[in-house]
């Protein structure tokens, strides 16, 4: 196996799509052979790719251990182990929106989320030893591991990150990298997707899901030392499963927003590497070169399957109360899957994005054994 540079494990966000990822990487650690050490040694995630990233990187030493946890986690999950979404809490929540818009100049503000994450912040206090981050930088079996969240204070992308002795902060234009020790705020504050959840202090700062601004989503990746990256994407083709005539809905709108928030960024950042990559290939065949400047080898896994028409099987397995407020979004009552998608943390459609993502890898076998450093005979390297 390659180590002379060190591999970055880059994971997007997109709510209960992020269940794809896990997938993947049961099906990237069953490739690997049985002893072969982690080939990844610097965790970014965004949103709940934040959230796997961080059960990783807290496992470290061993990817199929980490890899297990996170199969039980999600092939196990259902709504209320991630927000509250009983009839007495939503009706409570909308109540309150209505009193704050009617009020609001007698100082009533609405709340800024639909939905009570308690339960998943319970969930990550007590089950991520966040510690064992620090313990294996230390070790030397992890480099380094980050977050990325988005600043309501300051409209930049803000990357929480824990690294190697000698790992420096870094400031751009739109975007920063803090050293800190890695929490579970820090996740919820990743995770936390506009209008349906609220956003999480951190330091005295307001801060949300980590997609939003967030122009270059591997960056974080390449400040972090990062020379070649392997980028699991937790959206999949653009929905079709909610063309219908006339004027969208609400939730129709609030899908676009959510599916752009997710998945925009990647695509052009990506575009951007290539474009790098093509020309310090074009130098290189010059004789020239450009200090700092160097070819990032990359491999993106994306969904095969639109995962918004995968959801349309499960929607009657969410909650009751959450099917009737999402329906009150759409015209005619008719939920949008594309919006549901992104909630439906139950067992049903999380194992079956978890099935996607291990066939998406299987279907790829030969090339990800070679971009990791195993290479099959006949069989050639995949870089994008």
């Amino acid at each position: 196996m390659d180590t002379e540079s060190k591999l970055a494990l880059v994971m997007s966000g997109g709510g209960a799509h992020a269940a794809y990822q896990v997938g993947a990487l049961r099906a990237i650690a069953r490739l690997l052979p049985r002893h072969a050490p982690n080939p990844f040694r610097i965790y970014c995630g965004t949103s709940a790719g934040a959230i796997n990233g961080m059960v990783l990187a807290a496992h470290a030493d061993s990817l199929r251990e980490g890899v297990g946890r996170l199969t039980r986690m999600w092939g196990r999950f259902s709504v209320d182990q991630v927000f509250v979404a009983d009839w007495g809490t939503l009706a409570a929540t909308a109540s309150r929106w209505l009193l704050g818009l009617t009020l609001g100049r007698l100082g009533r503000m609405p709340p800024l989320a639909l939905l009570d994450r308690g339960p998943l912040e319970e969930l990550l206090v007590t089950q991520l030893p966040f510690a064992r981050i620090g313990a294996h930088i230390a070790a030397r079996s992890l480099h380094a591991a980050c977050v990325t969240t988005f600043s309501y204070t300051t409209g930049r992308s803000v990357t929480f990150f824990e690294g190697a002795p000698g790992q420096t902060p870094w400031t751009r234009a739109d975007r920063l990298g803090v050293a800190t020790r890695l929490s579970a705020a820090h996740l919820l504050a990743s995770s936390a997707i506009p209008f349906v959840f609220e956003p999480v202090v951190v330091d005295g700062d307001y801060y949300g899901d980590g997609s939003m601004r967030q122009t270059a989503p591997l960056s974080a990746a390449l400040h972090l030392g990062a020379r070649r990256l392997f980028v699991i994407a937790a959206q999949g083709p653009v929905s079709q499963a909610a063309r219908t005539p006339g004027p969208p809905s609400l939730g129709r709108v609030a899908a676009h927003v959510l599916n752009s928030i997710f998945l925009e960024g990647l695509d052009a950042d990506l575009e951007r590497l290539e474009r790098v990559n093509q020309t310090v290939r074009a130098l290189a065949r010059h004789g020239s070169s450009v200090p700092g400047l160097s070819e990032v080898a990359c491999f993106t896994l994306r969904p095969s399957r639109d995962l918004a028409a995968v959801a349309t099987g499960y929607y009657e397995t969410l909650p009751r109360a959450l099917r009737f407020f999402l329906g009150a979004l759409a015209r005619q009552g008719r939920p949008d899957p594309g919006l549901a998608s992104y909630l439906l943390f139950e067992r049903g459609y999380c194992r079956r994005l978890m099935a996607l993502g291990y066939a998406d890898v299987l279907r790829e076998a030969g090339p990800i054994r070679a971009f990791l450093g195993y290479a099959e005979r006949g069989r050639g390297s995949a870089t994008a």
